[in-house]
């Protein structure tokens, strides 16, 4: 894994467009193909807005997953992770192959089914970002590191509930559905490659205790340390509690 800092949020946003810009044009001349999976949230607007603009960038031949969806949120509801993806990614690039995690079905069978269609072939790159509360994709602590299924259907904390209030989704935290379906950790780690985007002070704490605390389920994306070929990408003031003896022993 490598730890990246920028100035602030957009010059992170750029940044880590331009690389994951980069990964996919490589991909597509090497493979002719690419599988991609996306994350959702107000951490990823800015860099999905700025990859969506990415120059000669052949997207009809990108197939998209997505990191996790909400149990029985319609696709209407402003806090949709489909909604997200069809109107910051989908709309604006032209991708038509897609697979939703649909909220509104059986969740374990939608787990299943696109779990199916998302192993049939390995996934190149993934998109992630970092909870408040050290979550990756919905794996809130403590994390399921053991299970292989791709699909997960989990229960979501209070703290992570609590985000989503905070960043505006819902209006109040017994709005935030209880339950969710999540990629399962084995399963990112699995990715060729993985960018993950963690701007804003907020993530701080979180960042700092994933990357210089203990790998442990209680701070999930702390096994991203694991992954030989993940790059973090931080701002100033999601750095700004790591410690300067791991900043020259990481930079």
């Amino acid at each position: 894994m490598q730890i990246k800092i920028l100035e602030n949020k957009h010059a992170l946003s750029q940044a880590a467009a331009a690389h994951a810009a980069d990964c996919l044009r490589a991909v597509l001349r090497d493979q002719g193909l690419a599988r991609i999976v996306a994350a959702t949230g107000t951490s990823q607007m800015e860099f999905l807005e700025a990859l969506t603009t990415a120059p000669n960038m052949d997207w009809s031949r990108v197939e998209l997953f997505h990191l996790d969806e909400y149990v029985g949120l319609p696709i209407t509801h402003p806090a949709s992770f489909r909604k997200y993806l069809l109107e910051r990614l989908i709309r604006k690039t032209g991708i038509t192959q897609y697979h939703f995690l649909d909220g509104e079905g059986n969740p374990h069978a939608v787990a299943k089914k696109v779990g199916k269609e998302l192993r049939s072939k390995p996934v190149d790159i993934a998109f992630a970002g970092i909870g408040e509360n050290g979550h990756l994709a919905f794996n809130d602590p403590p994390a399921d590191f053991q299970t292989e299924e791709p699909y997960l259907v989990v229960d979501l904390d209070a703290a992570c509930r609590q985000q989503q209030v905070n960043e505006g989704w819902f209006a109040k935290l017994a709005d935030v559905p209880a339950r969710a379906i999540s990629m399962s950790i084995r399963q990112l780690l699995r990715v060729k490659q993985i960018l993950v985007v963690v701007p804003e002070a907020r993530k701080a704490r979180a960042v700092k205790s994933c990357f210089e605390g203990e790998i442990s389920p209680m701070a999930p994306a702390s096994i991203l340390r694991t992954h030989p070929n993940a790059t973090v990408y931080l701002d100033r003031d999601s750095a700004a509690l790591l410690s300067s003896a791991f900043l020259e022993k990481t930079l």
